[in-house]
Protein backbone atom coordinates (compact mmCIF):
# COMPACT_ATOMS: atom_id res chain seq x y z
CA UNK A 1 0.00 0.00 0.00
CA UNK A 2 2.56 1.83 1.24
CA UNK A 3 4.74 1.43 -2.62
CA UNK A 4 1.50 2.30 -4.35
CA UNK A 5 0.87 5.27 -2.45
CA UNK A 6 4.82 6.14 -3.86
CA UNK A 7 3.66 5.81 -7.39
CA UNK A 8 1.00 7.70 -7.14
CA UNK A 9 2.24 10.63 -5.16
CA UNK A 10 5.18 10.25 -8.12
CA UNK A 11 3.13 10.05 -11.01
CA UNK A 12 1.01 13.22 -9.86
CA UNK A 13 3.91 15.20 -9.36
CA UNK A 14 5.28 14.62 -13.32
CA UNK A 15 1.98 15.26 -14.10
CA UNK A 16 1.39 18.41 -12.55
CA UNK A 17 4.94 19.18 -13.99
CA UNK A 18 3.82 18.59 -17.34
CA UNK A 19 1.22 19.79 -17.13
CA UNK A 20 2.65 23.34 -15.84
CA UNK A 21 5.29 23.19 -18.59
CA UNK A 22 2.51 23.02 -21.30
CA UNK A 23 1.13 25.78 -19.35
CA UNK A 24 3.93 27.80 -20.05
CA UNK A 25 4.25 26.97 -23.17
CA UNK A 26 0.92 27.80 -24.32
CA UNK A 27 0.51 31.23 -22.42
CA UNK A 28 4.30 32.02 -24.38
CA UNK A 29 2.97 31.09 -27.50
CA UNK A 30 -0.27 33.30 -26.96
CA UNK A 31 1.90 36.16 -26.65
CA UNK A 32 1.05 38.54 -29.63
CA UNK A 33 4.60 39.68 -31.38
CA UNK A 34 4.90 43.33 -31.85
CA UNK A 35 8.18 44.86 -33.40
CA UNK A 36 8.37 48.62 -32.35
CA UNK A 37 11.04 51.11 -33.93
CA UNK A 38 12.60 53.77 -31.25
CA UNK A 39 15.40 56.10 -31.34
CA UNK A 40 18.49 55.15 -29.84
CA UNK A 41 19.81 56.35 -26.29
CA UNK A 42 19.77 58.88 -25.25
CA UNK A 43 16.22 59.81 -25.83
CA UNK A 44 12.81 59.86 -24.66
CA UNK A 45 11.95 57.18 -26.91
CA UNK A 46 14.84 54.63 -25.57
CA UNK A 47 13.22 55.58 -22.01
CA UNK A 48 10.94 53.55 -21.39
CA UNK A 49 11.67 50.21 -23.52
CA UNK A 50 14.37 48.87 -21.14
CA UNK A 51 11.63 49.27 -18.16
CA UNK A 52 9.42 47.35 -20.22
CA UNK A 53 11.74 44.39 -21.33
CA UNK A 54 13.22 44.11 -17.69
CA UNK A 55 9.83 44.17 -15.51
CA UNK A 56 8.72 42.21 -18.57
CA UNK A 57 5.79 44.54 -18.48
CA UNK A 58 4.79 43.31 -22.22
CA UNK A 59 4.53 40.14 -20.87
CA UNK A 60 2.35 40.76 -18.53
CA UNK A 61 0.18 42.30 -20.86
CA UNK A 62 0.15 39.16 -23.50
CA UNK A 63 2.63 40.73 -25.84
CA UNK A 64 6.36 39.94 -26.65
CA UNK A 65 7.48 43.49 -27.68
CA UNK A 66 11.08 43.72 -29.58
CA UNK A 67 12.21 47.39 -29.67
CA UNK A 68 14.86 48.54 -32.65
CA UNK A 69 16.69 51.25 -32.14
CA UNK A 70 17.27 53.90 -35.33
CA UNK A 71 19.11 57.24 -35.86
CA UNK A 72 15.87 59.74 -36.46
CA UNK A 73 16.73 59.66 -40.77
CA UNK A 74 16.35 56.10 -40.13
CA UNK A 75 13.46 55.79 -37.84
CA UNK A 76 11.35 58.31 -40.38
CA UNK A 77 12.29 56.58 -42.92
CA UNK A 78 11.18 52.99 -42.22
CA UNK A 79 8.28 54.14 -40.65
CA UNK A 80 6.60 56.29 -42.76
CA UNK A 81 7.41 52.99 -44.95
CA UNK A 82 6.01 50.86 -43.55
CA UNK A 83 8.64 48.72 -42.74
CA UNK A 84 7.78 49.37 -39.20
CA UNK A 85 4.35 49.43 -38.36
CA UNK A 86 4.43 51.16 -35.08
CA UNK A 87 7.06 53.83 -33.78
CA UNK A 88 7.83 54.37 -30.00
CA UNK A 89 9.80 57.69 -31.06
CA UNK A 90 7.12 59.36 -32.56
CA UNK A 91 7.09 63.33 -32.22
CA UNK A 92 3.93 64.28 -32.73
CA UNK A 93 4.79 67.69 -35.22
CA UNK A 94 5.93 64.36 -37.41
CA UNK A 95 2.75 62.36 -36.82
CA UNK A 96 1.08 65.84 -38.35
CA UNK A 97 2.86 66.11 -41.18
CA UNK A 98 2.75 62.64 -42.30
CA UNK A 99 -1.00 62.78 -42.42
CA UNK A 100 -0.73 66.39 -44.07
CA UNK A 101 1.44 63.99 -46.79
CA UNK A 102 -1.20 61.51 -47.01
CA UNK A 103 -0.14 59.06 -44.69
CA UNK A 104 -2.25 57.30 -42.99
CA UNK A 105 -0.88 57.26 -39.01
CA UNK A 106 -2.17 57.88 -35.52
CA UNK A 107 -0.80 59.30 -32.78
CA UNK A 108 -2.15 56.02 -30.02
CA UNK A 109 -0.80 57.62 -26.74
CA UNK A 110 1.47 60.69 -25.29
CA UNK A 111 4.67 59.54 -23.12
CA UNK A 112 6.58 62.54 -22.91
CA UNK A 113 5.52 66.16 -22.86
CA UNK A 114 7.88 68.79 -24.61
CA UNK A 115 10.60 70.26 -23.15
CA UNK A 116 13.87 71.87 -24.70
CA UNK A 117 16.93 73.65 -23.85
CA UNK A 118 19.21 76.32 -25.41
CA UNK A 119 22.68 76.49 -23.99
CA UNK A 120 25.85 78.54 -24.32
CA UNK A 121 29.37 78.99 -22.38
CA UNK A 122 29.70 82.65 -24.40
CA UNK A 123 29.49 85.19 -21.96
CA UNK A 124 27.94 87.74 -24.75
CA UNK A 125 25.33 85.77 -25.57
CA UNK A 126 22.54 86.15 -22.91
CA UNK A 127 19.05 86.10 -24.66
CA UNK A 128 17.93 84.32 -28.18
CA UNK A 129 18.44 87.47 -29.62
CA UNK A 130 21.78 87.32 -29.25
CA UNK A 131 22.46 84.42 -31.28
CA UNK A 132 21.93 86.48 -34.76
CA UNK A 133 24.32 85.62 -37.11
CA UNK A 134 26.17 82.71 -34.72
CA UNK A 135 26.01 79.09 -34.67
CA UNK A 136 23.93 77.08 -32.66
CA UNK A 137 24.69 73.42 -33.00
CA UNK A 138 20.63 71.22 -33.24
CA UNK A 139 19.49 68.25 -34.29
CA UNK A 140 17.10 70.78 -37.20
CA UNK A 141 15.47 67.59 -38.59
CA UNK A 142 13.71 67.38 -34.84
CA UNK A 143 10.67 68.12 -34.26
CA UNK A 144 12.13 69.39 -30.72
CA UNK A 145 14.26 72.08 -33.08
CA UNK A 146 10.50 72.98 -34.52
CA UNK A 147 9.28 73.50 -31.44
CA UNK A 148 12.45 75.67 -30.29
CA UNK A 149 12.03 77.80 -33.42
CA UNK A 150 8.30 78.45 -32.25
CA UNK A 151 9.07 79.53 -28.83
CA UNK A 152 12.02 81.84 -30.40
CA UNK A 153 9.41 83.70 -32.68
CA UNK A 154 7.35 84.86 -29.63
CA UNK A 155 11.03 86.56 -28.84
CA UNK A 156 10.63 87.92 -31.87
CA UNK A 157 13.53 85.47 -32.71
CA UNK A 158 14.01 84.41 -36.75
CA UNK A 159 16.27 81.38 -36.16
CA UNK A 160 16.73 81.53 -40.25
CA UNK A 161 18.85 84.46 -39.06
CA UNK A 162 21.01 82.11 -37.06
CA UNK A 163 23.52 79.68 -38.65
CA UNK A 164 22.50 76.00 -37.75
CA UNK A 165 25.29 73.69 -37.34
CA UNK A 166 23.16 70.31 -38.39
CA UNK A 167 24.20 67.09 -36.20
CA UNK A 168 22.78 64.00 -35.05
CA UNK A 169 21.12 64.17 -31.72
CA UNK A 170 23.70 62.24 -30.18
CA UNK A 171 26.48 64.80 -31.09
CA UNK A 172 25.12 67.78 -29.40
CA UNK A 173 26.86 66.34 -25.83
CA UNK A 174 29.95 66.51 -27.88
CA UNK A 175 29.32 70.20 -29.48
CA UNK A 176 28.89 71.87 -26.34
CA UNK A 177 31.64 69.79 -24.14
CA UNK A 178 33.80 70.98 -26.92
CA UNK A 179 32.52 74.31 -27.42
CA UNK A 180 32.27 73.69 -31.16
CA UNK A 181 29.18 76.36 -31.46
CA UNK A 182 28.26 79.45 -30.15
CA UNK A 183 25.06 77.34 -28.71
CA UNK A 184 23.34 73.84 -28.43
CA UNK A 185 20.02 72.93 -28.88
CA UNK A 186 18.73 69.72 -26.51
CA UNK A 187 16.16 68.08 -24.54
CA UNK A 188 16.15 65.65 -22.01
CA UNK A 189 17.99 63.75 -21.11
CA UNK A 190 21.00 64.74 -22.93
CA UNK A 191 20.22 68.06 -21.21
CA UNK A 192 20.87 66.77 -17.18
CA UNK A 193 23.78 64.71 -19.15
CA UNK A 194 25.62 68.05 -20.63
CA UNK A 195 24.62 70.21 -17.60
CA UNK A 196 25.95 67.48 -15.11
CA UNK A 197 29.82 67.20 -17.36
CA UNK A 198 29.67 71.32 -17.91
CA UNK A 199 27.88 72.84 -14.63
CA UNK A 200 29.58 76.24 -16.28
CA UNK A 201 26.96 76.28 -19.30
CA UNK A 202 23.86 78.60 -18.79
CA UNK A 203 20.49 78.07 -20.09
CA UNK A 204 18.55 80.83 -22.46
CA UNK A 205 15.30 81.44 -21.55
CA UNK A 206 12.73 80.55 -23.78
CA UNK A 207 9.93 81.03 -21.51
CA UNK A 208 8.31 77.99 -22.40
CA UNK A 209 4.96 77.98 -19.40
CA UNK A 210 4.17 81.32 -20.08
CA UNK A 211 4.80 81.12 -23.56
CA UNK A 212 2.87 78.25 -24.31
CA UNK A 213 -0.36 79.13 -21.14
CA UNK A 214 -0.97 82.16 -23.72
CA UNK A 215 -1.08 81.24 -26.58
CA UNK A 216 -3.06 77.47 -25.64
CA UNK A 217 -4.34 78.51 -22.72
CA UNK A 218 -3.05 75.85 -20.99
CA UNK A 219 0.26 73.59 -19.87
CA UNK A 220 0.54 70.48 -21.05
CA UNK A 221 2.43 70.39 -24.65
CA UNK A 222 2.23 66.74 -26.19
CA UNK A 223 5.45 65.79 -27.31
CA UNK A 224 6.42 62.09 -28.19
CA UNK A 225 4.56 59.40 -27.96
CA UNK A 226 3.74 55.88 -29.74
CA UNK A 227 1.95 56.17 -32.93
CA UNK A 228 0.82 53.96 -35.71
CA UNK A 229 0.06 52.79 -39.11
CA UNK A 230 -3.83 53.13 -38.80
CA UNK A 231 -4.35 50.25 -41.08
CA UNK A 232 -2.65 48.25 -38.45
CA UNK A 233 -4.16 49.85 -35.38
CA UNK A 234 -7.38 48.73 -36.97
CA UNK A 235 -6.28 45.37 -37.31
CA UNK A 236 -4.89 45.22 -33.91
CA UNK A 237 -7.75 47.73 -31.72
CA UNK A 238 -8.13 44.64 -29.12
CA UNK A 239 -3.99 44.82 -28.95
CA UNK A 240 -3.10 48.52 -28.36
CA UNK A 241 -5.06 49.00 -24.88
CA UNK A 242 -2.48 46.10 -23.36
CA UNK A 243 0.53 48.23 -25.27
CA UNK A 244 -0.97 51.06 -23.29
CA UNK A 245 -0.39 49.20 -20.26
CA UNK A 246 2.76 48.63 -20.82
CA UNK A 247 4.10 51.97 -21.17
CA UNK A 248 1.79 53.09 -18.03
CA UNK A 249 3.06 50.50 -15.80
CA UNK A 250 6.35 51.48 -16.55
CA UNK A 251 5.96 54.86 -16.27
CA UNK A 252 4.47 54.56 -12.98
CA UNK A 253 7.21 52.32 -11.79
CA UNK A 254 9.52 54.47 -12.97
CA UNK A 255 8.40 57.32 -10.61
CA UNK A 256 7.57 55.03 -7.45
CA UNK A 257 11.79 54.06 -8.12
CA UNK A 258 14.00 56.84 -9.19
CA UNK A 259 16.98 55.24 -8.44
CA UNK A 260 16.77 51.84 -9.83
CA UNK A 261 14.95 53.18 -13.28
CA UNK A 262 18.05 55.40 -13.44
CA UNK A 263 20.46 52.25 -13.45
CA UNK A 264 17.76 50.77 -16.21
CA UNK A 265 17.79 53.47 -18.09
CA UNK A 266 21.25 54.72 -18.04
CA UNK A 267 23.36 51.36 -17.74
CA UNK A 268 26.51 52.71 -18.57
CA UNK A 269 26.31 55.67 -16.09
CA UNK A 270 28.67 55.98 -13.76
CA UNK A 271 27.76 57.13 -10.22
CA UNK A 272 27.34 60.97 -11.24
CA UNK A 273 25.43 59.93 -14.05
CA UNK A 274 22.82 58.17 -12.16
CA UNK A 275 22.85 61.01 -9.93
CA UNK A 276 21.80 63.11 -12.34
CA UNK A 277 19.16 60.53 -13.87
CA UNK A 278 17.31 59.87 -10.22
CA UNK A 279 17.24 63.91 -9.53
CA UNK A 280 15.95 64.13 -13.39
CA UNK A 281 12.95 61.32 -12.79
CA UNK A 282 11.89 62.46 -9.35
CA UNK A 283 11.38 66.08 -10.04
CA UNK A 284 9.75 65.10 -13.89
CA UNK A 285 9.23 69.03 -15.00
CA UNK A 286 11.90 68.70 -17.58
CA UNK A 287 11.32 64.83 -18.25
CA UNK A 288 7.76 65.68 -18.70
CA UNK A 289 6.91 61.89 -18.20
CA UNK A 290 2.65 61.76 -18.93
CA UNK A 291 1.66 58.46 -20.49
CA UNK A 292 -1.92 59.50 -21.60
CA UNK A 293 -4.61 58.45 -24.49
CA UNK A 294 -4.44 60.58 -27.08
CA UNK A 295 -7.65 61.03 -27.21
CA UNK A 296 -7.91 62.62 -23.68
CA UNK A 297 -5.24 65.13 -25.07
CA UNK A 298 -6.87 66.47 -28.51
CA UNK A 299 -7.26 70.05 -27.27
CA UNK A 300 -3.55 70.13 -27.07
CA UNK A 301 -2.16 68.38 -29.94
CA UNK A 302 -4.49 70.64 -31.87
CA UNK A 303 -2.66 73.73 -29.94
CA UNK A 304 0.54 72.00 -31.25
CA UNK A 305 -0.67 71.46 -34.52
CA UNK A 306 -0.94 75.38 -34.47
CA UNK A 307 2.28 76.14 -33.36
CA UNK A 308 3.56 73.66 -36.34
CA UNK A 309 1.55 75.92 -39.15
CA UNK A 310 2.63 79.24 -37.51
CA UNK A 311 6.10 78.31 -38.29
CA UNK A 312 5.46 77.19 -41.94
CA UNK A 313 5.81 73.21 -40.80
CA UNK A 314 2.39 72.29 -40.99
CA UNK A 315 0.86 73.78 -44.15
CA UNK A 316 -2.93 73.53 -42.04
CA UNK A 317 -4.80 71.68 -39.58
CA UNK A 318 -4.04 67.70 -40.18
CA UNK A 319 -7.00 65.22 -39.77
CA UNK A 320 -9.22 64.33 -36.66
CA UNK A 321 -7.97 60.57 -37.67
CA UNK A 322 -4.34 61.44 -36.95
CA UNK A 323 -5.32 61.50 -32.89
CA UNK A 324 -6.18 57.87 -32.26
CA UNK A 325 -10.12 57.52 -30.79
CA UNK A 326 -10.30 54.53 -29.13
CA UNK A 327 -10.48 53.17 -26.00
CA UNK A 328 -7.57 52.29 -23.86
CA UNK A 329 -8.36 52.20 -20.48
Amino acid sequence: MKAYALKWLARSVALAAVCALGAGVAQAQALQKMEIVVFGAPSLGAFLPPVIKARKLDEANGLDIAFQTRPPDAYAAQFNSGEFQVGGSAALLTVGLADLRGLKVSYLFNLFDFFGAVVTGRPEIKTLADLKGRELAAASGTTNFKMVTWFARQQNVDMSEVKIVNTATPGLIGYALADRADAVQLWEPAYSTLLAKKPTLRTLDLGLAKQWRAFSGGDKIPYLGVAAHTEWAQKNKASIPALYRAYKQAAEWVAANPAAAAKLVSPKADAAGLEMMEKLIRDNARLGMNVQPASELRKEIEAVYRAGQAIGYLTKQPSAGSVYEGRLE
